[in-house]
């Protein structure tokens, strides 16, 4: 029961509402998944069961990829769908003027997160205060649109039109804002009213599995969700790896450090594996020593 699932997440439901089925439907108690999706947004969700879910943090900084709907001419409370909606005025917006704002828009940009995020303020989430009537300015932060491009666009309602987005992005960004500063460019306003994670890193949207397909592995026996699970490193093949003699292996999964292996110098976090190819800890290397960060089997396991 160690390993990632790469759930299609459907509209509707949590991020924390599919962990929780999936928590069921195995009987693990150890799950977590990599990057929350809005109810009502849907697409790529990783899964991370058992001791996979302390290799969690080591994908926080992978690119993410969205298909984005945006509904310009008019603006939201929370920037999407779900909020109070009313009509922002402005000039007519044409797909040109569009294509001109997506320019200004790529690369690295500042961004002021919604009022209805989960950034803590003063020790409460953001979008407890906004629900209280309180708007709080939250800080403008860094991140990279590495890819935005219009697919579509629907400008038979000139005074609505909605254009589809592809973005890529870093891990932090909000499509919510982005779609909230695209109708702002335009001398208008916008909101997001669909929104589709098509890549987390390396876990793309025609490899995902969907709920219905987790739940007919499981019908006759919780570990038949095997067969759906990758490796609780999938994804981090970019990370350097060492392969540890017995001995080795046995110190490193007792939290003790070894002796680094002559070769090219590692940075970084550094897969450890035993003889059998297994993945056995994460480790660090300094001062010519190999020290664990993350052990993942117990020394009975080793």
């Amino acid at each position: 029961m160690d390993g990632i699932i790469v759930v299609a997440k459907p509209a509707g439901p949590t991020s924390h509402d599919v962990v929780g089925l999936i928590r069921r439907l195995t009987a693990t108690r150890r799950v977590g998944h990599g990057g929350t999706l809005d109810p009502f947004a849907s697409g790529v969700l990783p899964v991370f069961l058992g001791r996979a879910t302390r290799l969690v943090e080591f994908h926080g900084a992978s690119r993410k990829c969205y298909r984005a709907t945006v509904c310009l001419g008019a603006v939201s409370t929370t920037d999407d769908l779900e909020g109070e909606i009313a009509g922002a005025g402005g000039p007519p917006i044409d797909r040109a003027a569009i294509e001109r704002a997506i320019l200004d828009l790529r690369g690295p940009i500042r961004q002021q997160p919604p009022a209805f995020s989960a950034i803590k303020v003063r020790g409460r989430r953001a979008y407890a205060l906004a629900r209280r009537g309180e708007r709080p300015e939250l800080p403008e932060r860094d991140v990279t649109i590495h890819r935005l491009e219009l697919t579509e666009w629907d400008g038979s309602d000139p005074d609505r039109p909605i254009a589809v987005v592809d973005v890529e992005c870093s891990a932090g960004t909000y499509v919510r804002a982005l779609a909230r500063d695209l109708g702002r460019a335009v001398g208008s306003g916008a909101y997001l009213g669909a929104l589709v994670r098509t890549a987390s890193g390396p876990f793309l949207i025609e490899d995902a599995v969907t709920l219905d397909e987790v739940r007919a592995a499981v019908v006759d026996d919780p570990s038949g969700i095997v067969r759906l699970l990758r490796p609780p490193d999938a994804g981090l093949e970019d990370l350097p790896e060492v392969t540890l003699d017995p001995s080795s292996v046995e110190a490193i999964v007792r939290g003790r450090a070894v002796a680094a292996s002559e070769g090219p110098r590692l940075e970084g976090p550094i897969r450890v594996r035993d003889g059998a190819g297994r993945l056995i800890a994460m480790a660090l290397s300094s001062d010519g020593a190999l020290r664990p960060t993350k052990v993942l089997v117990d020394v009975a396991g080793a």
